[in-house]
């Protein structure tokens, strides 16, 4: 196989959870321009620019409306996945909440939310595509999206910094698991993006100005920025990477 053929996703499925809009509309169309048919997922009933997008390439697109507060919702993704293409071999979770407030004013209802959305249903989803794959005996590709509160602590965002680190040890935990299955887990950690959860920072003159003066390369991403890593991850490219978490941050980390 030639380096842009293990590149090629042809003929693979793939669920990416938030697919609505931001970084996982764009990651959907980045899976469906190397060849994969789409699962989009989203608790929005609006996915028509995601669908419109992906069946412009000649890929076939699955909408699925669900609220992953609710974690029994899950099963049916999968279960509906399989029925509509008959397989699945990539998963990409990417939903994400975020909730903001002082530590000693965090209300919990705000907490479990963003928990079970962030973490709890990553681990569940995770779970139920791995027994699946198992069960198929085939390869499977898992890629979460971490962040790079991942890393740091924040400020005003406790849930999601904790379910963001959570992300990191769940990665690892199931790439160690599920290595002998033939199932890749990785982690993909955005930088500061331009996105309606970052909206609140970037309308903010003083703490746009500080992210700014810290990202080498001087801009928020793009969510196009993530087109290259997710198919790099879902691809068998990266058949021998697992357990990793890969930053995709202008350089952030490293200033």
């Amino acid at each position: 196989m030639s380096i842009m053929e293990s590149f090629s996703l042809s003929g693979k499925v793939a669920i990416v959870t938030g697919a609505s809009r931001g970084l996982g509309q764009a990651m959907a169309i980045a899976l469906a321009e190397a060849g994969a048919d789409i699962v989009g997922v989203s608790r929005s009933s609006d996915q028509t620019e995601t669908k419109k997008m992906v069946e412009s390439l000649n890929r076939r697109y699955l909408e699925l409306r669900m609220d992953l507060k609710d974690s029994s919702n899950t099963s049916s993704i999968i279960d509906k996945s399989v029925e509509s293409f008959g397989k699945i071999d990539i998963l990409v979770n990417n939903a994400g909440i975020i909730r903001r407030a002082p530590a000693t004013q965090y209300a919990e209802k705000d907490w479990d939310e963003v928990m079970t959305v962030n973490l709890k249903s990553v681990f569940v989803l995770s779970q139920r595509f791995a027994r699946y794959v198992i069960e198929r005996k085939t390869r499977g590709k898992i890629i979460n999206i971490a962040s790079m509160l991942s890393f740091q602590g924040g400020i005003l965002t406790t849930a999601y910094t904790v379910s963001k680190h959570g992300i990191v040890g769940l990665t690892k935990v199931l790439a160690n698991e599920l290595a002998p299955y033939g199932i890749n887990v990785n982690a993909i950690a955005p930088g500061y993006m331009a996105t309606k959860n970052t909206e609140p920072l970037r309308m903010d003159e003083s703490r746009n100005r500080e992210i700014l003066s810290r990202i080498p390369m001087g801009r928020w991403g793009d969510p196009e920025d993530l087109k290259g890593v997710v198919v790099f991850l879902a691809s068998s490219a990266s058949d021998y990477v697992t357990g990793a978490v890969i930053p995709v941050d202008g350089g952030w980390l490293c200033r």
